[in-house]
């Protein structure tokens, strides 16, 4: 799969840019790397409206045949926004090592030495290398503090402090020797300034609302209910939402490790609340896991006096159906709502069972956990899985179908 291209910010002399990089990526069993330009030239632009209108304008650059182009043409302005870990400011080198040598100071300075290392590889830059190979704490600094610690740590970063002091602006002449604006679409330009003012207009209103509904329940929370029963005790009830049919269950956590009615990795499920309450009373759940739980015969003996009222909380009803379809489509497509319960439940009920296939499944180095990971926990930074998604859609069949298999109706 190839490696993501990131929107990034140069702090240069000649003031702040946005480009984009391409890390690292294998293809045809070679190693490249790259940064938006053009033969000699490295293309930067002085905000993300006017990045993001050279890129929506098809001309020919270095980026072109790069595996994830396609999707980069089709980000809004605001993803093509570099993030705050993807701002590298180099011509703030000499302020930042004046400061006290601690952690942040250190990390810091690696990743703008380690982009400048990138620039200087790609866009051939004898100048940057010997300015950096001059000490040999710039090679060092992504051992953090540990590398600068003692006498001689101490030896090394004044080195690289010196090196700062005497050769820094060398290294950034060179930088901003590559670096070419293209001009653009005055037109593509605007339109992109109105994406990024409208992204942060709603910003902007839903963190006044969140500020809103936050002070609602600051001044209301002395007035909250008593949990009911079913907190008291513990326990939720839960409906399912299969391609067959709804069901209902209960479930637990105990030490954040999932319990289900039910035992030998099945689910014991019902069709109404009325069943799963007339099955708790009739067998008072033996022989199920959940009859380990302490408060279980608060809950038998609810059951048996008919005073059991199975009430569902909407964060405890899982949809299945439509997921594959919508997978199928990409991630914008899917409810990232409906797929988080949805692995939720699939996640309880295999760790319930003993069963670490859908671990491994949903790991962030498969493509179902890439894509997944990607909906569930989006950055900015990252690019859109590319389609299509054949193999990822099989993949999440095929754990639903464990889960639907794992499920006992009464």
């Amino acid at each position: 799969m190839a490696q993501d291209i990131v929107p990034i910010e140069l702090g240069l002399p000649q003031g702040d840019v946005v480009t984009l990089w391409a890390p690292r990526w294998r293809e045809d069993g070679e190693e490249w790397e790259a940064f938006l330009g053009h033969e000699d030239d490295l293309y930067a632009f002085p905000d993300a409206a006017h990045l993001t209108a050279f890129v929506r304008a098809n001309r020919a650059h270095d980026l072109d045949d790069h595996p994830a182009w396609h999707v980069v043409t089709a980000l809004s302005a605001v993803e093509l926004s570099p993030g705050d870990d993807h701002q590298f400011d180099l011509v703030g080198v000499p302020e930042l090592v004046s400061e006290p040598m601690d952690t942040w100071t250190v990390n810091e300075l690696a990743e703008i030495v380690s982009v400048a290392r990138s620039l200087a590889d790609v866009c051939e830059l004898d100048t940057v290398n010997e300015v950096l190979d001059a000490a040999s704490g710039f090679e060092m600094l992504d051992q953090g503090t540990l590398a600068f610690g003692g006498k001689d740590g101490q030896k090394r970063w004044n080195a690289l402090c010196e090196v700062v002091a005497e050769r820094w602006d060398e290294l950034l002449d060179a930088i901003d020797s590559v670096v070419t604006t293209p001009e653009v679409s005055q037109d593509a330009v605007t339109t992109a300034e109105t994406e990024l003012a409208e992204a942060w207009e709603q910003t902007d209103e839903n963190s006044a609302a969140t500020t809103s509904e936050a002070s609602e329940v600051d001044d209301d929370v002395e007035d909250e209910a008593a949990p009911g029963f079913w907190g008291e005790v513990g326990i939720d009830p839960i409906k399912i939402i299969t391609s067959q049919g709804e069901y209902y269950t209960l479930r637990c956590y105990l030490d954040d490790e999932p319990i289900f009615l039910g035992s030998d990795g099945k689910i014991d499920v019902f069709s109404s609340p009325r069943a799963l309450s007339r099955h708790v009373a009739d067998s008072g759940g033996e022989g199920t896991d959940l009859a380990r739980v302490a408060t279980w015969e608060r809950v038998v003996s609810k059951a048996t006096g008919g005073e059991l009222e199975v009430q569902v909380d909407p964060d405890n009803t899982y949809v299945l159906p439509g997921l594959a379809d919508d997978l199928a489509e990409g991630p914008s497509a899917v409810d990232p709502n409906q797929l988080d319960l949805a692995e939720e439940l699939i996640v309880d009920a295999a760790n319930w069972a003993g069963d670490s296939s859908v671990d491994k499944a949903l790991a962030p180095s498969e493509r179902l956990g890439w894509l997944v990971s990607f909906i569930l926990r989006p950055d900015p930074n990252r690019l859109p899985p590319s389609g299509p998604f054949d193999h990822e859609v099989s993949a999440w069949r095929k754990l639903v179908e464990d889960l639907e298999a794992r499920l006992r109706s009464h």
